[in-house]
């Protein structure tokens, strides 16, 4: 089981990293530890400390990485490159992911980076529904290891993670 000291440069780190409307609260998100599908992949260095974490969720069927992070300090070194292919190399399971629309440079830049790792960016209208009360569904799309999804797959799937990590029950 994860420390508290653990989790909180992880929770710190996703707060640098993501937008409010992209991460849960701080109990919403600690809240995870406990379910079975969900599961933290840290990065340490030499002094044990956490610089980098990639959150994923393991279904029988596919994957899905819900976010990675990498120390301010860090970013540029290639260590999220590391991380996620690692993951990627380690995994039968398809691999899915969401990544803003790509009208910003920063959006286009982070589907090239997805991109040049093997993952496709997919067609398909998506919203991640609300993390947090009182927020609005978010128009993102979906990523896919190691093909495109077929119109059938993407709707599998989108329902397992409304199920499974938004917990919208239909």
């Amino acid at each position: 089981m994860m420390n508290e000291r653990d989790f909180d440069k992880i929770f710190a780190l996703m707060e640098v990293s993501f937008p409010e409307s992209e991460r849960r609260t701080y109990m919403g998100q600690k809240e995870l530890l406990s379910d079975q599908h969900y599961r933290l992949i840290t990065e340490t260095n030499n002094n044990n400390q956490i610089f980098a974490f990639l959150a994923t969720w393991e279904f029988p069927m596919f994957r899905f990485v819900e976010h990675i992070a990498v120390d301010p300090i860090m970013r540029g070194s290639g260590v999220g490159g590391k991380m996620i292919t690692k993951y990627m190399k380690e995994s039968i399971k398809p691999i899915l992911l969401e990544v803003e629309h790509p009208d910003t440079e920063l959006a286009q830049r982070r589907i090239g980076f997805y991109e040049r790792l093997g993952f496709h960016l997919n067609p398909f209208e998506y919203v991640q529904p609300p993390l947090q009360k009182g927020q609005d569904d978010l128009p993102l799309k979906i990523m896919s290891y190691p093909q495109l999804l077929t119109g059938e797959e993407f709707v599998f799937y989108k329902e397992n993670l409304y199920r499974n990590v938004y917990k919208i029950k239909d």
